[in-house]
């Protein structure tokens, strides 16, 4: 029996096969049995989008800015390294403190959060290079500026939250202008729905994510509480820290429940800032690195590969 001629066009779609089953985005199967993959409605939207100049400016902006915050704040932590909760600080009523005391003879230090104490030596309270070391909560390495100055650190703080109110005006004003942030942050129905949850929490946990554009559920709800939660509530707990803005705005201190209250928010909104950095960078050099830099720097259009 004669086999019919083939076409040049199947002799190529068989060729060019498994380079198309390659090139589809990666779907993680869920041990129940759910199929989890990006969002069609949002994902094939966002895979062709670009960051437009006022995201990568305000990106930009808010990434300088955050990275002289951190330092800047931990020298004027330093100054009073102690935490509490209501309108004033009572010495002996503090959550958090950290410190130094001399044992034997030798000092060190200690981190107390609540009743408990944790010996921190060499890292907090008791720190430096040998026979150099001395009573600093956080150390000089990780302080702007290394020396002691509160003045000079509360100079960096002020002129960086300046740029960080600006580049968080600017990413919110251009994401809700574009309709960016619709797309891209407020989850889907699809992506709320039981089994897509434990199957993204599932992917997230094995490093087994979709390769596709656009944000899953897990880095949606990340962003929208940084953005949305987390740096507003830093901004006015900043300013209810100041007793100028304080006597003329009494609010920024009263809806966190008193100045010292604010200051306590405001750490630990740093330290939810610091952890959230932290996972963006990993997840940044675990998918392809260069080209979403690229894309965040220099508007290059990411394509799928």
């Amino acid at each position: 029996m004669l086999t019919p001629p083939l076409h040049t066009s199947t002799v190529l779609s068989k060729l060019l096969a498994p380079l198309a089953l390659a090139q589809r985005p990666r779907r993680v199967r869920f041990p129940g049995g759910y199929v989890l993959s990006p969002d069609p409605a949002s994902s094939d939207a966002e895979a062709a989008l670009r960051p437009g100049p006022w995201t990568r400016l305000a990106h930009a902006l808010i990434a300088a800015s955050v990275f002289l915050l951190l330092p800047s704040g931990l020298q004027i932590f330093n100054a009073h390294p102690a935490l509490y909760t209501g309108e004033v600080s009572r010495f002996d009523s503090a959550w958090l403190q950290i410190g130094a005391r001399d044992r034997g003879e030798a000092m060190t230090g200690y981190l107390r959060i609540g009743g408990r104490e944790l010996d921190t030596t060499g890292v907090l309270g008791w720190s430096g290079p040998p026979g150099e070391a001395e009573k600093r909560a956080f150390p000089a390495w990780a302080t702007l500026p290394g020396y002691r100055s509160l003045a000079t650190g509360r100079n960096w703080h002020l002129a960086a939250a300046w740029g960080l109110g600006l580049g968080l005006a600017a990413y919110l004003l251009a994401g809700l202008a574009g309709g960016r942030l619709r797309r891209s942050l407020v989850p889907t129905r699809a992506m709320l729905a039981p089994r897509a949850v434990l199957a993204d929490l599932a992917a997230h946990l094995t490093l087994r994510l979709p390769e596709a554009g656009g944000y899953n559920l897990l880095q949606r709800l990340a962003y929208l509480g940084v953005v949305v939660l987390v740096l507003p509530a830093m901004i006015v707990s900043g300013l209810a820290m100041s007793p100028a803005v304080h006597a003329a705005a009494p609010w920024t201190g009263d809806v966190f429940g008193g100045r010292q209250s604010a200051r306590s928010a405001h750490f630990l909104g740093a330290c939810l800032l610091v952890v959230f950095i932290g996972v963006h960078l990993v997840m940044l050099l675990l998918n392809r690195p260069l080209r979403r830099l690229r894309g965040m720097t220099l508007g290059v259009q990411e394509t799928r590969s």
